[in-house]
């Protein structure tokens, strides 16, 4: 009696479990691209009688497109790419390229997007007193900053505290600590959000702020509803009181809007306090569940006047999804607590302005180093200028280092990106791979005097394609301790030597050699 129980609910689970699968909005997001294809290529066939014709108006075609490209002031790794992939395959680069160039609702974004940043420079203003300061001692930082005025509007603060995370869990006990002081606001936004400890926590909280008067906005990006939480979740969510958007869904339509996604990691507690770094909200960015060996992954906690920039930041994709914009000039404060000698720099980097002010930032550091620069990084995929800075700052006599993941979260990426490995250890960088688990940090330090910690990977997606956010520090008792921790990571991470790199299987490293041609566009 009782087997036959437990067959019966088996073969109903067994059934169940069809019909999500059939119903389920991955199959139903796979079928609706089968048939856009399917009508693709349908008109391809439909004019097989014109194939000489149209073979060749996409070679003439492909050869206009292809003096076009290298006439535009772009990235050559991408225009590399574009122009291999066009000569490659006349028709369907020529396709693929007017396809991703002529998306009518990317451009009015990037319009949007334009409004929105001019409408929020009237907020951020560069103290005067702090720039004079930050001058005396260091003139080329202070270049820098200049330049990020300039183009990003975002200005330096000398007048916050910071606190270093060197992993998540140590970050979470002190967010739950200050969610639930949280009086006026709170703001969230993240790449990925996963039902579990980690945010069931942050969850509860949430819902008992509500209750008590507190204001919750929380945003994440499309691609969990896709894949980790149900479509219909923020109307729980607004149920429980929580202003909840989802950054740019998923749908089942083929568009190039879905190459920018929001990779920024905030949260801000009533304009006074904010978290930002490497850290999702999902179990293995605390270490409770064991995905690829142990998750190492970094976070900064910003007290004080620079909060204000990441206000804007969060406000920026809030207000660019039209519905329910919110008045910038009810959450920022001015909060001055006493004077302090070290700089912090929050930023913000768009997909749809010309400037890619995290690069930039990356390369400042590299410039500007005397003695060492340390990296950490889950990925390594850049341009050639980038990866020259690395070398010729090795070349020089700087200490450089880089440590990459031991155990890989994507495995093709991690091919691509030791293909730059032989490139960098001839220059005289180091090269070593964290064998614990996967680093998830995205961190650079020099000279006990100089650091960034946040959101942007070395890879072309979250350098030119992704909304990406970080901190730049300027002598800040904090990048000790990030360079301590650094220390401590290389102690538990395995040397990558020349002779090693090029015993790697020769199939990863063609296979790797392959994509990387491909890497941008990817």
């Amino acid at each position: 009696m009782k087997a036959s129980k437990v067959d019966n609910n088996f073969l109903s689970l067994v059934v169940q479990s069809i019909f999500r699968l059939i119903f389920s909005r991955f199959t139903i997001a796979i079928l609706m691209l089968v048939i856009q294809v399917s009508i693709i290529v349908f008109c391809v066939m439909f004019f097989n009688h014109y194939l000489l014709l149209l073979f060749g108006g996409s070679a003439i075609l492909g050869l206009l497109i292809t003096i076009y490209i290298i006439n535009q002031e772009a990235n050559p790794s991408f225009q590399i790419s574009w122009i291999i992939l066009i000569l490659l395959v006349p028709t369907v680069g020529v396709f693929v390229y007017l396809f991703v160039k002529l998306q009518i609702g990317v451009i009015a974004l990037s319009k949007r997007y334009q409004k929105i940043r001019n409408d929020m420079s009237l907020f951020l203003k560069q103290d005067r007193d702090v720039y004079l300061n930050l001058e005396k001692q260091d003139k080329l930082v202070a270049n820098y900053v200049t330049y990020m005025n300039r183009i990003s509007g975002y200005p330096i603060y000398q007048n916050s505290n910071t606190t270093y995370y060197p992993f998540g869990e140590k970050m979470l006990k002190d967010l739950l600590i200050d969610l639930k002081k949280a009086k006026e606001y709170i703001f969230l936004e993240y790449f990925i959000v996963a039902k579990g400890i980690f945010w069931n926590s942050i969850l509860e909280i949430l819902k008992e702020k509500v209750k008590e008067g507190v204001a919750v906005y929380f945003m994440y990006d499309g691609t969990c509803s896709f894949e980790l939480l149900p479509w219909d979740y923020p109307k729980m969510l607004e149920s429980f009181g929580i202003h909840t958007k989802v950054f740019n869904p998923v749908i089942p339509i083929l568009s190039t809007k879905y190459n920018n996604r929001d990779h920024r990691k905030i949260t801000i507690i009533d304009g006074l306090i904010a978290y930002t770094g490497g850290i999702n909200l999902a179990d293995e960015y605390i270490n409770q569940k064991s995905r690829f060996g142990i998750w190492k992954d970094t976070a900064i906690r910003i007290e004080g006047d620079a909060v204000n920039s990441f206000v804007l930041l969060f406000l920026e994709n809030w207000n660019a999804t039209k519905e329910k914009p919110l008045k910038v000039e009810l959450f920022l404060k001015n909060v001055k607590p006493a004077s302090i000698s070290h700089y912090v720099l929050p930023f913000g980097d768009n997909p749809f302005d010309e400037y890619q002010v995290g690069e930039v930032t990356y390369e400042q550091i590299l410039k500007t180093s005397k003695q060492y620069v340390h990296i950490m990084m889950p990925y390594f995929i850049i341009d050639h200028n980038l990866l020259m800075e690395l070398c010729n700052t090795a070349r020089s006599g700087v200490d450089v280092k880089l440590i990459m993941p031991g155990i890989p979260d994507k495995k093709l990426i991690f091919y691509i990106s030791r293909t730059f490995y032989q490139t960098l250890l001839k220059a005289g960088v180091e090269i070593y791979e964290y064998t614990p688990g996967f680093t998830h940090a995205k961190m650079f330090i020099s000279d006990d005097e100089k650091a960034v910690i946040g959101t942007i990977n070395l890879d072309f997606r979250s350098l030119y394609l992704h909304f990406e956010n970080a901190v730049y520090l300027y002598q800040d008792q904090t990048i000790l301790k990030m360079e301590d921790d650094y220390q401590k990571t290389l102690k538990d991470s395995k040397k990558i030597t020349l002779n090693m790199a090029k015993k790697f299987p020769w199939w990863q490293k063609l296979l790797g050699k392959v994509l990387r041609v491909f890497a941008p566009l990817l």
